[in-house]
């Protein structure tokens, strides 16, 4: 079946199986920046932003994505450098498997939080996890990033 949606502004159409995930679609398309880690909607390293919301895509059908938009970590490239930088710099970015759907994640809260609380944060990025290093780290790279203007 055919589905048509934005990818990172771009329109695009993909024949995609009635079964087949967006991870798979996205990654058999190229986009390798979408990685798939338990494939249960649990780690969050498949994270896209549909509609400008995190979403695991290993959990959502291709086929139900018809008209709608897609980011994907090359669609933010700028603000990606910016917090893989404060990951960094914090010590948060050891292997790099989880990097992308934080990144997303991240973007996200940035844009839909203004001034969040540590907690508020923590909620926020529940969804992705990251098995090299602490969650502290990622906490102060997150906050780093969020007070830069």
């Amino acid at each position: 079946m055919l589905v048509t949606f934005y990818l990172n502004n771009v329109r695009v159409s993909y024949d995609v199986r009635p079964d087949e995930y967006l991870a798979e679609t996205l990654r058999s398309h190229g986009v390798k920046s979408v990685k798939v880690g338990c494939n249960e909607t649990s780690c969050g390293s498949c994270t896209v932003l549909l509609e400008n919301r995190p979403a695991m895509s290993c959990g959502i059908l291709s086929a139900s994505i018809e008209g709608k938009h897609i980011t994907t970590v090359e669609g933010i490239q700028e603000e990606a450098a910016r917090i893989a930088y404060f990951f960094g710099e914090e010590g948060a970015d050891q292997c790099g498997f989880c990097n992308a759907g934080y990144a997303l994640t991240i973007y996200a809260l940035k844009r839909e939080l203004k001034n969040p609380t540590d907690d508020e944060i923590k909620d926020y990025i529940v969804g992705n996890l990251c098995r090299c290093s602490g969650m502290q780290s990622q906490l102060n790279a997150i906050k780093a990033y969020l007070k830069e203007e």
